[in-house]
Order: structure tokens, then sequence, then C-alpha cells
């Protein structure tokens, strides 16, 4: 069928299978050229088909020659619905990596559920032996307890309602968003989504099994962002999230630090998701961003942000934490005079003048590269298999 790229809201419905693959193959193409290091050879990435897992996962693979086992939740194709857009880049990886001699395996299914755990230990068992790295990159709406208790993550504020200058992706409009704040009760249930508890069972269950290395690494994903949008993130329900993952590193560092883990916190710069496309106030600053940064030259996408994480700090020698033991993959992003430019342009934009001030035309092309469209030498007029 002729695959087009169908926008509701903040999603688009459509993936396009030689765009996804165009994605994957741009990622690797950066990687072997610019980043070959020495890391660790056998790496489980939860959370693998996407955004900074799929990154990751492409970097290990191609910068290390690492093999790589995948776990990720998407659908297949049905009918006339084309497949997520994570199990095209996933089919894409596992094809490339193998015309290389690299292992590359993926398993499909619920990361939170124990059934999913269990499967991955037996692989892990039968065809690897071990891991010596463990990537978190969990990204889900909601997670169901071995209990059966359904928790759904929330993006609200932690305080009050938080009114903010926002732009409207559907219109092109610049006005005032409101967020709401949350309840006790959401603010719970995200934590129990996006905190550190789901990536410390599966650090415990690999450890049991016995296919966890001795001097393994495990990192997990983190966002703080500027004080603009701390009501929103740091503050707000997410926030919380993160500093319970915080908490959750402490505490492997503290009970499997003495068998040689060390576990990290990564704080990723700013970039377009499918879920930061859908808050208020966010897809502003983040377009704004963008504009600052690429002017200044420091602008990463997901595959470079990675190549430098793994390339450089994990496994490049030295590895400088913050105060709080957090890798500060978001430097560039804080650099004192981006934001200040930032600021200023925030407090200057209006409809009439954001295409001026704001880089939107590279917002889009993120949000669509996501779904495998708007690459320039893909013939979207033409007949794919889905």
């Amino acid at each position: 069928m002729i695959v087009e790229a169908k926008v509701r809201e903040f999603i688009c419905t459509t993936a396009h299978p030689i765009g996804c693959r165009e994605n994957v193959r741009r990622q690797i193409a950066y990687i072997k050229e610019r980043v070959q290091f020495h890391g660790k050879k056998k790496v489980l990435v939860i959370g693998a088909s996407t955004g900074y897992g799929l990154a990751s996962r492409i970097t290990m693979a191609f910068g290390a020659g690492a093999a790589t086992l995948g776990v990720m939740f998407e659908k297949e194709a049905a009918k006339k619905r084309t497949a997520t857009p994570g199990w095209y880049n996933t089919k894409a990886l596992e094809e490339f990596a193998k015309e290389e001699g690299l292992y590359a395996e993926s398993l499909n299914g619920d990361a939170f559920s124990e059934e999913v755990k269990e499967r991955v230990i037996e692989k892990i068992q039968k065809e690897l032996g071990y891991v010596d790295l463990v990537i978190y990159s969990l990204a889900a709406p909601r997670r169901t307890t071995e209990e059966g208790i359904t928790y759904h993550s929330v993006l609200k504020t932690c305080d009050k309602a938080f009114t903010e200058k926002s732009w409207n992706l559907r219109s092109n409009q610049i006005s005032e968003a409101t967020i709401a704040a949350a309840s006790q009760e959401e603010i719970e249930s995200t934590i129990k989504v996006m905190g550190g508890e789901d990536w410390y069972r599966w650090i415990q269950v690999l450890d049991r099994a016995g296919v966890l290395a001795k001097d393994a690494v495990t990192v997990a994903y983190s966002y703080i962002g500027p004080e603009l949008t701390y009501p929103v993130y740091y503050h707000g329900t997410i926030g919380m999230a993160k500093k319970n993952l915080e908490e959750f590193a402490g505490r492997l560092n503290q009970e499997y630090g003495r068998n040689g883990l060390k576990a990290y916190i990564s704080v990723n710069k700013a970039l377009v998701t499918q879920a930061s496309s859908a808050i208020p106030i966010v897809p502003l600053y983040f377009a704004i961003l963008y504009k600052v940064m690429k002017q200044a030259g420091t602008h990463e996408g997901c595959i470079e942000q990675m190549g430098r994480l793994f390339g450089e700090k994990l496994f490049g020698g030295n590895c400088p934490v913050d105060s709080e033991g957090r890798i500060r993959m978001d430097d560039y992003e804080m650099e004192a005079v981006v934001q200040q430019k930032v600021m200023e342009i925030w407090n200057r934009v209006t409809t009439e003048n954001l295409l001026e001030l704001a880089d939107v035309e590279g917002y889009w092309e993120d949000f669509y590269h996501m779904f495998g469209f708007r690459f320039e030498n893909v013939d979207y007029t033409a007949d794919v298999e889905i």
C-alpha cells in the first residue's frame, strides 16, 4: 500500500517501513563513522525500539561491536494498519546487525511483567550466558502489576495549576495554556509507572538468575530542563518519578555495588518525542532551544547524545558526574549563554514571529522522522509492503 503520514492531535497513526529503515540506517552510519570505542559486549536494552533506547542499542552494537538483546512493546501490521515505528525500527536494526555478524535479538512484550523478565533470562542463558550492560529506557503510559493493579502516568504539576505561553501545534498560534495540578493518587501512580521500581526489579531478577556480570553497568535516563519548565517536569509528576529513579540508582549502587555493579542516571537533553508533543508549553521551549543550539553548533539528536554518553563518558576512561552522581548529557543545553538566549526569545515570541524566532521546521522534521516520514531519499508515492 501507499503509506502516508496521518497526524491526529499530537501523534502520527501510521509509520513508513522504508522511512523507519532509513532512520535506523542513518543512525548506524553516524556511529560507524564517528563513534568507535571499547565498551561492554553483551547488552540488554529495556525499551529498545525508539528514541534514546534505540540510539543506545545502535551505539553499543555499531560503536563497540556488542551483542544486543532488546525488549520492546510494539504492534505488528494488521490489514491496512501499519506496524508501529518501533516494530519497523527493530526489524531494520536486526537486519543491519546481522549483515555485519553482530548478535541482535529482540523480545516483544510488556517489560513490566514477570513473564517477559523470565523470557529474557531464558534467552540470555541460552544465547549470551550473561549481560554486562543493562540500559533502562522504558517510557510507558501505564503499568499493570502482578497483582493486577493498573497504574497510569500523568503529566501534571504537583502544586497548583500552571499557566504559561504555549504553541498550539494544530493552529500554529501562540497563546496561553494551563496544566492542571495532580492529585496525590496521580502522583503516586506516575511514580509507579515511570519511577525506578521496575528498573530495580530487572537488576534483581537478572542477578538472582546468575546472568548479570559482576562488573556490570546499568544506566537509566532522565530529564531536568530549565526553571521555565520546572512546574511541568522537574517539580511535576514526571519529576517526582525521576527523583524516585535516582533514589533507586542509589539503592542499586548500595546493594549491588559490592559485586562491582555501577548504576548511573543520565540526564539527557530536550528532544522531540511522542510524549513531549502532547504537553502544553514544552514544544515551544524545544523549538526555541533547537534554534539557539543549532546556531551555536551544539545541537544533538538522540544518536549524537548516546554516541557521546557511551563513547566519551561511560566507556571513554573518564565519566564525570554532578553532585548528585548523575551524568549530565544536558550540559550543552544548560549552558548559561544558551539558556539566556532561549529566555530572551521566549519573552519576545508571538504568533507573528514564531517562524522567525523558533525552529518550527526542525521540530516537525524530528516529529515526522520518528514515524519514518520526510526523508528526502524515500519515495512516499511508491507501494510498500507493510
